[in-house]
């Protein structure tokens, strides 16, 4: 499996006003979008979140986000690993994730590009 990255899942109380922070932190520009009820800006290695109590209360549970190459191929070694995947592959707007839990019990989103 190759990983491309990893990006820092960040829970903040107002998305506006935290965005020009990590804009200037960065150098990146804020790419927004919505999933669920919660409000969502990646700026470089962050991904800010905003929303509702309840669901960032299941947000927070997750670690990172890892980029990989290749989704199905994650699933497979992470599978083999004996990691339990909690949910996933699944479509999102720019390619496929999935929730894995770990065998120490930390939890990761792993994300490719493709469609």
């Amino acid at each position: 499996m190759e990983i491309l990255g990893a990006t820092l899942r960040i829970c903040v109380d107002d998305l506006d006003t935290a965005i020009p922070f990590y804009e200037s932190l960065s150098g990146g520009t804020a790419q927004r979008f919505q999933r669920g009820g919660v409000q969502v800006a990646a700026i470089g290695s962050f991904l800010l979140m905003s929303g509702p109590e309840e669901e960032l209360e299941i947000l927070r549970k997750v670690a990172a986000t890892i980029a990989v190459k290749d989704v199905d191929e994650a699933h497979r070694l992470l599978t083999g690993l004996g990691a339990r995947i909690i949910a996933g592959p699944v479509p999102t707007p720019v390619g496929r994730n999935l929730l894995a839990m770990h065998p120490d019990g930390s939890v990761f989103e792993y994300v490719d590009q493709r469609g």
